[in-house]
């Protein structure tokens, strides 16, 4: 099942290429607001599942070009992102430690918003295409072995990056957590619809030309591992967000006027825009351009306040 809220936060369920409102189903489900609803609903869904299908089969379908599609998890408790997750095509030798770092959740937005890159000197604005996970019961201390019966579904998400701000090492808050850094979307796609997480082509285009185009089969430390070991630290809840890691390789600017999309397989495509008030300029460049280059440093900022000259 995809799930997605649309207009003003009314819940629906993709039949087709079609939204279908099935708000009325999930009435009785206490909450203040759409986080409280679907996170509510996640952790209930076995016994809602009937219903929202019966729903889903009966209501009249509206196209999605009729309705504004909004973040299906408009506010999770929890975002998680692991950190250097991924083998990079077999250049890395051996798997990175385990890390990760949280992102606020005010940095939620949903398909056709907008990233808004902050007036701060960084060196480059990056977003990294990544799939997330979406836990569906509370998972404390999980086995490896047990933790995939803790996923309710997964989401496209986009890691916006403000990277290179001063001073050196005080980075992962400042870098990450910007309003409008954690686009999420368009659907909320349920387990049994994803049959291995672990073999999906991600795939990452800014306007219209592919920079990142990789498989969840190169990650490091598969799903299991990553809610074994997060788990570990602290509890997750229904609703909480992991979001995998990227292969950076592909990597490149974003900037003022960019369209990006993102698809990974089976979950829809993520279209968001970007706006930067400075109109600073970097170069197309990515990662993998600047390596073969002989340059181990981000694309150089071309023009605009921060950058050469200014």
């Amino acid at each position: 099942m995809k799930l997605c809220f649309f207009d003003d936060f009314r819940l629906g369920v993709l039949r087709g290429a079609e939204v279908v409102d099935v708000s009325a189903a999930v009435a009785d489900i206490p909450h203040t607001g759409p986080h409280d609803l679907m996170n509510g609903l996640i952790a209930r869904f076995e016994a809602y599942r009937a219903a929202l299908e019966r729903a889903a089969a009966a209501g009249p379908g509206m196209g999605l070009d009729r309705v504004r599609l909004r973040p299906p998890l408009p506010r999770p408790g929890n975002i998680v992102c692991m950190a250097v997750n991924y083998m990079e095509d077999g250049t890395r030798t051996a798997p990175a430690p385990l890390n990760a770092f949280h992102k606020a959740p005010g940095a939620i937005i949903g398909d056709g918003d907008t990233m808004v890159l902050p007036d701060v000197p960084a060196t480059i604005f990056e977003g990294e295409a990544e799939l997330a996970v979406v836990i569906g019961k509370p998972a404390t201390r999980v086995a490896a072995a047990d933790a995939m019966a803790h996923v309710f579904g997964y989401v496209n998400f986009v890691d916006g990056s403000a990277r290179g701000l001063p001073p050196p090492g005080n980075v992962f808050f400042q870098m990450k957590s910007r309003d409008s850094f954690a686009p999420i979307g368009p659907f909320l796609v349920t387990a049994d619809e994803v049959p291995d997480p672990h073999r999906l082509s991600v795939r990452l285009w800014v306007n219209g030309e592919i920079k990142q185009d990789f498989n969840t089969s190169d990650m490091a430390h598969p799903i299991p591992r990553c809610i074994e070991w997060v788990s570990a630290i602290h509890t997750l809840q229904p609703g909480d967000l992991l979001a995998t890691g990227t292969n950076h390789r592909g990597l490149s600017s974003f900037m003022d006027g960019d369209r990006v999309e993102l698809e990974v397989e089976g979950l829809g495509r993520l279209r968001i825009g970007v706006r930067d008030d400075l109109r600073r300029v970097w170069s197309r460049e990515t990662r993998l351009d600047r390596q073969r280059q002989g340059f181990d440093t981000p694309t150089p900022q071309v023009s605009g306040r921060y950058g050469p000259g200014a």
